[in-house]
């Protein structure tokens, strides 16, 4: 008789090539013993060096490219993943693909409107949507969408993101609801100002006055959250959007 294949447990995390998605890549390595599978869009030579620190770390992974906001782009890379790795189980998604395209809304072009609510709202549905049936046979998963703190109170100059994290937050509580028999959680992570290249044009010295802890945050912060609401620990939180931006909003 030939001996049953161990799965391998798998975590897979979008835009985890910079950012606060290379931090969550990093963290998930040190604490858990998932194989990461690093998402990226263009940047290649970023999420090769994500894939780095993650090996630096203890952790095993792999970088992997589709674009979240094309559905069958995203179909087909995962499916021929999951075809080269039959004995892998995706347990966990980081829904972590965004983008900004700041601008007062009576000036908005219509591209820039669709652009990050396909990236954010699309492509949470896209990915989750490819393997939810999957964690509801393995009744087990995690799944943690990035949102912010524009979804919650709104941003102005931000009126597509706030609409494009706004909606994810509504999505996270509908879907956690279906899914929580299951043990499939589904819970989201606002961020508030974090020092990434998407803050990097900004005025921290102006902005962190607003922010009750004085400064901006750091997307290692971020990391630590992501990782207690993959691990076991949070089976009892879902439906939840957790803030972490300093005081500046609750």
């Amino acid at each position: 008789m030939s001996e049953t294949k161990k799965i391998k447990k798998c975590a897979l995390v979008t835009g985890g090539s910079r950012g606060i998605g290379r931090a969550v890549c990093v963290q998930l390595a040190q604490d858990h013993d998932y194989h990461l599978l690093i998402n990226y869009n263009s940047n290649e030579e970023a999420a090769v060096e994500t894939l780095r620190q993650v090996k630096e770390a203890g952790g095993s992974g792999e970088i992997i490219q589709f674009n979240v906001v094309d559905a069958p782009g995203v179909k087909n890379a995962l499916s021929q993943w999951e075809d080269h790795n039959e004995h892998a189980m995706v347990e966990v998604i980081i829904n972590n693909a965004g983008i900004t395209k700041d601008g007062l809304f009576m000036w908005m072009k219509p591209e820039d409107w669709s652009d990050v609510i396909n990236t954010s709202l699309n492509g949470f549905f896209n990915v989750t949507n490819h393997f939810i049936q999957k964690l509801l046979v393995n009744k087990y998963g995690r799944i943690v969408n990035m949102v912010s703190v524009s979804g919650l109170k709104g941003t102005p100059g931000q009126t597509n993101y706030s609409a494009a994290k706004g909606a994810v937050i509504a999505a996270t509580k509908a879907l956690a609801q279906e899914v929580a028999k299951r043990n499939v959680t589904v819970n989201a992570v606002a961020p508030g100002f974090i020092k990434t290249d998407m803050t990097s044009a900004l005025d921290e010295k102006e902005l962190k006055r607003m922010i009750p802890a004085n400064r901006f945050g750091e997307a290692e912060e971020v990391a630590h959250v992501v990782s207690f609401l993959v691990s076991r620990k949070s089976s009892y939180i879902t439906g939840e959007t957790i803030n972490i931006n300093g005081g500046i909003y609750s």
